[in-house]
């Protein structure tokens, strides 16, 4: 390489660099509003080609892999801000059950409660002389 060579290859590399965070950063806004994402939206968003795309292995991976991803729930797309992450949703389903078990035991308690008050009726019908045969 020539001396003369070493800055038209800095400058190669600064465009490269500066190209991948322009497809980078068009992937992330795209999935962040829950677009689909596929080689050409990345390609038109980013100012860059398809073919391009394709031989940036990292990239190319995260796009099929988001592409995947939206052709599943492309009837359902939602943002990328706005989904459930793996933590919430244990959570959401801990109070839930948490929830669940308070009312039960609120339910257990009311039929005992219920329980004693017609026990007390029966009772005070039978002392008063008022029970009916059935």
């Amino acid at each position: 390489m020539h001396a003369d060579s070493a800055p038209l290859a800095a400058a190669a590399a600064r465009r490269h660099e500066l190209t991948r965070s322009r497809a980078i950063q068009a992937l992330r806004e795209l999935d962040r509003a829950g677009a689909r994402v596929t080689f050409a939206s990345v390609a038109t968003a980013a100012g860059t080609s398809r073919s391009w795309l394709y031989t940036q292995p990292d990239i190319r991976d995260q796009i099929q892999h988001l592409r995947d991803t939206t052709a599943k729930t492309a009837a359902t797309t939602i943002p990328a801000r706005q989904r459930a992450t793996d933590a919430s949703l244990r959570s959401r389903l801990a109070a839930a059950l948490e929830h669940n078990r308070v009312l039960a035991g609120e339910n257990a308690r009311l039929r005992r409660q219920l329980a004693c008050v017609l026990g007390e009726q029966r009772s005070a019908r039978h002392r008063s002389g008022n029970d009916q045969a059935r």
